[in-house]
Parts: C-alpha cells; sequence; structure tokens
C-alpha cells in the first residue's frame, strides 16, 4: 500500500480507503448494502490487512448506524487506524438538526464519538455546504473542536471552489484552524472538478479524497450499454451520481476495457485517478471481500503515459469560460495549480483568434 501525506499536513493516508457507506442498510441505504458487525469486520479484516489505514464514515450514513457497526468492529482492531467522518446533513426533524451551527457541529461531534467508541475523530469533514451560518461561526466551531482535542483535521466535501477559498479565508482572518482536506465527486467520467476544486487543491495545498470513484459501479465493466448488472444499485433505481451524458459513459467503459486488457477495469479507472494532482486518495466501497480485493489491487498498478493518454483523450472535459481564454492567451504564466485543467487541453476553433 502507498501512503501519502493528506495535503500539507504531516498526515498519512493510505492511497485507498474503506468507505462504509453499505453498514447497517437503515432505510434507503438498504438499497445499496447493510452489512451487519460481522460481515462488516471481514470486510474490515480485509481492507487492514492490505494495508489500508483510514476508514470513512458520516453521521448520516443510516442515520447513525454505520458509525455504531464501525465502533464495534474497530473495538478489537488496530486503535491507530485512522477514522473519517462528516457532519451537516438533516439527521431528524428538529430546526436545529442540519446545517453547520456551532450548536450543531459540537452536538454531532461528541455523538458521532460515542458511536464510534473513540475520543477522537482524525478527519471531520462538512458534508455539504450551508449558506444560512456565518463562516466565521464554522470555522470557530471546527477550532474548537481541534483544540478540545476531539477532533485531529478538518475539511469540507461538495463545496465549490468559491466556498472552499471562504472557508479557508475566515480561518486565516481568525488565525482558526485551517481546512486539510476536501472530498470530493471526481473520476474518469465527471471531471467538472478540474475546473476549480483540483487547482484549488494544489495551489492551497488541499489533500483531495475522492468518494464513488467508480461512479457508484459504472467504471467496474460489469455493466454495459444493454442492461445494468443484476443486483446492482442502479438495478434498484439508485440514481447518483447522475449521469449527463450516457453515450459518453459508455465510450470511456470501452476505452477503459480496452487499456485494461486482462486486468480488472476497475483498477484501471481507479489508477487514472490515483495520478492526478492533489488526489491523497480514493473512499472505495463494496459488499463483499471480493470486490474489496479487486479494488485495493489498484494501489499496485501503474499506468503507461500511453494509456492515460486514451483515458484522458476519451473523457476530457471541454474548457468553459474563463478558461478556453486563459489557455489562448495566459499559459505562459501558468502555475501548477493552473495545469491541474490545462494540462495536455487545447482549444479548437480559436485559431488566429483575436482580442
Amino acid at each position: 500500500m502507498e501512503y501519502r501525506y493528506l495535503g500539507r499536513s504531516g498526515l498519512k493516508v493510505s492511497a485507498l480507503t474503506m468507505g462504509t457507506f453499505t453498514f447497517g442498510g437503515r432505510g434507503d441505504f438498504g438499497r445499496v448494502g447493510a452489512q451487519d458487525i460481522e460481515e462488516a469486520g471481514r470486510l474490515v479484516d480485509v481492507c487492514l490487512d492490505r494495508g489500508v489505514n483510514l476508514i470513512d464514515t458520516a453521521n448520516m450514513y443510516s442515520t447513525g448506524l454505520s458509525e455504531e457497526v464501525v465502533g464495534a468492529v474497530m473495538k478489537d482492531r488496530d486503535p491507530d487506524t485512522l477514522i473519517c467522518s462528516k457532519a451537516r446533513m438533516r439527521i431528524g426533524e428538529g430546526p436545529n438538526d442540519e446545517g453547520m451551527s456551532r450548536w450543531h457541529l459540537i452536538r454531532e461531534c461528541e455523538r458521532s464519538l460515542k458511536r464510534l467508541g473513540r475520543d477522537h475523530i482524525d478527519i471531520y469533514l462538512m458534508h455539504e455546504w450551508d449558506g444560512q451560518t456565518p463562516m466565521d461561526e464554522v470555522m470557530s466551531a471546527l477550532d474548537r473542536l481541534v483544540r478540545d482535542g476531539k477532533v485531529r483535521y478538518t475539511g469540507c466535501s461538495n463545496w465549490s471552489g468559491w466556498q472552499v477559498m471562504k472557508g479557508l479565508m475566515a480561518s486565516g482572518a481568525g488565525g482558526l484552524e485551517r481546512f486539510t482536506a476536501q472530498q470530493i465527486h471526481y473520476t474518469l467520467e465527471a471531471r467538472e472538478a478540474e475546473y476549480e476544486l483540483l487547482p484549488l487543491s494544489v495551489d492551497q495545498g488541499l489533500g483531495v479524497m475522492i468518494w464513488s470513484p467508480l461512479v457508484a459501479g459504472l467504471l467496474t465493466g460489469k455493466h454495459s450499454h444493454e442492461a445494468f448488472a443484476e443486483g446492482s444499485r442502479q438495478a434498484k433505481g439508485w440514481t447518483e451520481p447522475p449521469i449527463r451524458d450516457w453515450g459518453r459513459l459508455w465510450d470511456i467503459v470501452d476505452v477503459l476495457r480496452d487499456v485494461a486488457g486482462d486486468r480488472p477495469v476497475a483498477q484501471v479507472a481507479l489508477a487514472w485517478l490515483l495520478q492526478r494532482p492533489a488526489v491523497a486518495t480514493l473512499v472505495v466501497g463494496g459488499r463483499t471481500e471480493a470486490q474489496f480485493a479487486e479494488t485495493l489491487g489498484a494501489a499496485d498498478l501503474t499506468l503507461t503515459p500511453e494509456e492515460i493518454a486514451k483515458l484522458d483523450t476519451v473523457s476530457r472535459p471541454p474548457l468553459i469560460y474563463p478558461y478556453w481564454h486563459q489557455n489562448q492567451f495566459a499559459k505562459p504564466r501558468f502555475n501548477e495549480a493552473d495545469w491541474a485543467l490545462h494540462a495536455g487541453q487545447s482549444v479548437d476553433g480559436l485559431e488566429g483568434y483575436d482580442t
């Protein structure tokens, strides 16, 4: 297993993180998976045996049951295994049962600690944006949790570029604990993060954690143009993350199969992500030991430049404004963050363009 620094921090995380979205199976989460403590324990052992040192959960996964299962499973396992959890989503009917108010975040952190059976959470992420709570309140609450020893590192998830920068500016202005990471959706099929979130992470030293790196299984090669795989979440009506262009998705899958050859398609899709800028770890889930064993093999796979080029060509996003203009006229002044989007890009149809 490869271990990478989480952003500019001194914390090392395994290149692959174990996701626990399927632990518990309460409510709608049961459509994806429903591992109990015994079954979850077997899956955790597969991951720990392969060198995974980070387990990802959230307070809203099965409304807390996922955290309870993680806590029960990890009670008799390596106490140095890192735990990432999250807060922000609605977890009750009360007026303060969602958001990023100081009241909500401190309460939810303490509830998560109790369910996990731990005295601290290693990485605590704000699971979504909350435009109603002042940012200085959010960052001061997280700073307090770090100072009290209940949280080691903080970050955000599913925020836009300007929202992340607002959080970083608030922490800087107040001398408060700074975000270390952001967890985002980023795949060969969904490369929108390259417009803002990836360059921002390079520039600001944030470690990128990627959720659903296989697009909920659609990049495993087990689905086809004709039908979803039997028993899959898509076959049961699951629609997250959304696919904007199914034809493009299947084109990407075809190239993945071609590049993979005799290798597992899922490993190739994950290996492509692991070579992208600022990426620290991929959060991978699974319902069986065989699924985890297959995906964890991506940590040992290195793609050739030719293979990466094929995958880039079929999946590269178009340069929207202002990036097409910058590509034409600002290249000599680009920095490392700019190249997270612009590497290999060109502006078609603008030869001879004159401002």
